[in-house]
């Protein structure tokens, strides 16, 4: 299951772009506003997209470190180098796969979408463009349907259009 949230500057835009998603016949289970009189962040099960990110840069990790380390290895085998001649060949094979497993650690921080996190200011957390009197859109479903409500959103020029994928929410 897919989700996309749009960031819509107030109630009136918020409502024309679910109006539109229900003219498009877009299931209503599936499609919500988030904002002052309608659910709150808590009963949309919405995440900070901080914390989103940090799941998405620990998932690509658990795969990226022990594969960087198994690589290290594999590569001091085969080239044989040595690099630390105090450690001797076993040594130098284990100080590749650490640098092999550092290396998958910042693979999976930076395809984890990390670098968003040093930004800052430009990832705002729902929460507070909901304290901002801003409007959420949010559509869960099938890929198809959150690219479907995109191309519908998109014309509304909300102030943000983020997808994202199981398990994210």
């Amino acid at each position: 299951m897919s989700y996309l949230v749009a960031i819509l500057a107030d109630r009136i835009k918020a409502e024309a772009v679910y109006t539109a998603l229900e003219e498009a016949k877009l299931p209503k289970d599936q499609v919500s506003i988030v904002g002052a009189g309608y659910q709150t962040a808590e009963q949309a099960n919405l995440l900070d997209p901080r914390q989103q990110t940090w799941r998405q840069i620990r998932l690509m990790a658990t795969w990226l470190i022990p594969f960087g380390f198994a690589a290290g290895i594999v590569f001091d085998t085969i080239t044989g180098l040595e690099t630390f001649p105090w450690a001797g060949t076993l040594g130098n094979r284990l100080i590749g796969g650490v640098l092999g497993a550092g290396s998958g650690a910042l693979g999976g921080f930076f395809m984890g979408n990390g670098p968003k996190l040093l930004i800052g200011d430009s990832l705002l957390s729902y929460q507070r463009c909901l304290e901002a009197g801003q409007y959420l859109i949010v559509v869960r479903g099938a890929d198809e349907l959150v690219t479907q409500a995109a191309r519908i959103i998109g014309p509304f020029r909300p102030e943000e259009l983020e997808g994202y994928s199981d398990p994210l929410f």
